[in-house]
């Protein structure tokens, strides 16, 4: 059996960390959900910006909305939304399958709400009802500015996917603002069905760490933080309160190991995959990562409830001298500038693709 197919054997959902136009053109899309068990995807900036920029997919696109007077964000999130409607499509068996817990594809309010609240909420429900689809996510950075967001698009039934976690502290703080989006649904006699992954980044810890660490402790951190996070996940569906928003039909927020391909070249290029196996998560994964695991990957075992030996490590990465917590704040905060900087890269280069088509369409000067 193909060690992806094994992984959602296990009970981990395994989703892809890219969307393309020509991905859905050519039918590869479809054919990473035939061959390697893909059920999902997710998008960012990061990603968008690269699509855009490598090629002329989307030069048709920009040119018409440009001539239908759309510009800047909103040019863009409409042909962000036309891939995503068409992936969402592709996954919709899945997503009914599953009773609407697997299937989803993701787009991200602008990185630019990542400090505000109010605008984070507006975005979110503009991009859900802009969206059209039932198994579309909403991204909410999960910053202490956007915690407050992520309650109240859940509570208004908005899908969430809470990005940008990098620590168990930041995790259970989104997992926190779930319950009480959920509570407060039912204390309003709503549905309290809402729907919700909790993505944590993994990789980006290692490469933040590994120059302050002995070789041996190299590519440990971020499935420490992992293993911890995975503990602190089943300690709260385990939870009374858990259990009882559970029993009036509650769905759980699903963790995701997000960031998993692997950035040391030193490294195994499965080494994130392999490690995070565990049921009840979802791994969103690189196309090349992906390759890799479907070709050579191999399970080890899946992760402990109690978190295995995460605080052994974690004691001896802080020893070394990492300051782990001030670690998650400064990854959290340069991962919203990241997002930041593509956004803008991702507009200019739309706006630079829109007058240079806008000339090419004019047709050569008149003698």
């Amino acid at each position: 059996m193909k060690a992806t197919r094994q992984l959602h054997e296990l009970g981990q959902s395994l989703w892809l960390d890219n969307i393309t136009r020509s991905l859905l053109d050519d039918g590869t899309l479809a054919r990473y959900v035939a061959e390697d068990s893909i059920t999902g995807l997710t998008s960012n900036p990061s990603i968008f910006d690269a699509a855009i920029g490598n090629g002329d997919a989307y030069d048709a696109g920009i040119h018409a909305k440009t001539l239908a007077g759309l510009n800047g964000e909103a040019l863009f999130t409409e042909l962000a939304l036309e891939d995503l409607r068409r992936a969402a499509d592709l996954f919709r068996p899945v997503f009914d399958a599953t009773a609407q817990v697997d299937g989803w594809v993701s787009m991200e309010v602008s990185p630019l709400l990542a400090a505000d609240t109010a605008g984070s909420i507006a975005a979110a429900r503009h991009i859900h009802h802009q969206g059209q689809r039932d198994n579309l996510f909403v991204k909410i950075p999960g910053t202490p500015e956007g915690v407050p967001a992520i309650e109240e698009a859940i509570f208004l039934g908005i899908p969430i996917n809470v990005t940008l976690l990098f620590s168990c502290a930041q995790y259970q703080a989104s997992a926190e603002a779930y319950l009480r989006g959920i509570e407060r649904r039912i204390a309003a006699g709503l549905d309290p069905r809402g729907s919700s992954v909790a993505s944590l980044f993994v990789s980006r810890w290692d490469v933040a760490a590994n120059k302050q660490l002995p070789d041996e402790l190299h590519n440990k951190l971020g499935i420490a933080v992992g293993q911890q996070t995975y503990r602190a996940y089943r300690e709260l569906l385990a939870s009374k309160r858990w259990q009882k928003l559970a029993a009036a039909g509650a769905r759980p927020q699903r963790l995701l190991w997000a960031s998993t391909g692997t950035k040391d070249p030193s490294a195994p290029d499965t080494l994130y995959v392999s490690a995070l196996a565990a049921p009840d998560t979802i791994n969103t994964m690189p196309e090349k990562t992906l390759h890799a695991f479907a070709d050579h990957g191999q399970l080890h075992g899946v992760l402990s409830d109690d978190g295995g030996d995460a605080d052994a490590v974690l004691a001896q990465i802080a020893k070394a001298g990492v300051d782990i917590d001030a670690l998650a704040l400064k990854l959290q905060q340069d991962g919203a500038k990241a997002f930041v900087t593509s956004w803008n890269q991702l507009l200019q280069r739309i706006a630079d693709k829109a007058s240079a088509l806008a000339e090419k369409s004019k047709g050569p000067a008149l003698p």
